[in-house]
């Protein structure tokens, strides 16, 4: 009969300790985890709603999050124009002048997409650029799918930060990249679609119409919706 009222008192002690604890009453090993008082922890950049550009760049760092880091990259090619953009252009990823000068579309291609920007009546740094994928891919194939994973929270947190009015997207891959499909560019283009909630349009890649220049009309009317 004692030992069963010492396991009684026992219990009760226990059940008080705990819902002191519980009420914050007293210290003890019960008391569950608390939240520090102040403002909510803080998020990264590429977390938060409308990241500072520049906050974001740094948090990409060196990056290491995929192999291409480790293919030959000589630069990242962040992105570059107007942080306040109400046009945003994206391509698939760096080149090799790209990589060297750690710039989004250079060379020949960049140099027509500036032509293509200023029949618009608009001048590059009007404009913000940048590519799916940061870092060059080796001889410039196409992105593969870790690839494009590693870098999507970047390219998004990029669009929330400049809050552009329309998207245009360069060549296939961009497009089918945010898109999310495997549907050609030529069914594609030319047509409003939604990214994040904003009008995106696909057109033609530079380097294409380099190519290809009986396209740059169809590009051209693709630009002027």
């Amino acid at each position: 009969m004692n030992q069963r009222r010492e396991v009684q008192a026992i219990s009760a002690g226990l059940q008080q300790l705990l819902q002191w604890d519980l009420e914050d009453q007293a210290p003890g090993y019960f008391r569950r985890p608390q939240t520090p008082a102040g403002p909510q922890s803080e998020l990264l950049p590429s977390q938060q709603e409308r990241p500072d550009l520049d906050a974001l760049r740094q948090e990409l760092g060196d990056c290491q999050r995929c192999k291409l880091c480790n293919q030959g990259r000589s630069n990242i090619v962040f992105g570059q124009g107007n942080p306040n953009a109400r046009l945003l252009f994206a391509g698939e990823g760096p080149g090799y002048h790209e990589d060297q000068q750690g710039l989004p579309f250079v060379g020949k291609a960049g140099a027509l997409l500036e032509r293509m920007i200023a029949a618009m009546g608009l001048q590059r740094n009007d404009v913000y650029i940048c590519n799916v994928v940061k870092c060059r891919p080796p001889k410039n194939r196409d992105p593969e799918a870790d690839e494009v994973l590693a870098c999507r929270p970047f390219l998004r947190a990029q669009v929330r930060s400049v809050q552009p009015e329309v998207i245009v997207t360069l060549g296939r891959f961009a497009t089918q990249a945010l898109l999310e499909t495997t549907a050609p560019i030529g069914r594609l283009r030319g047509q409003f679609r939604d990214y994040l909630d904003i009008p995106l349009m696909p057109t033609f890649h530079p380097a294409y119409l380099l190519r290809n220049p009986n396209e740059k009309r169809s590009a051209w009317e693709d630009l002027k919706q």
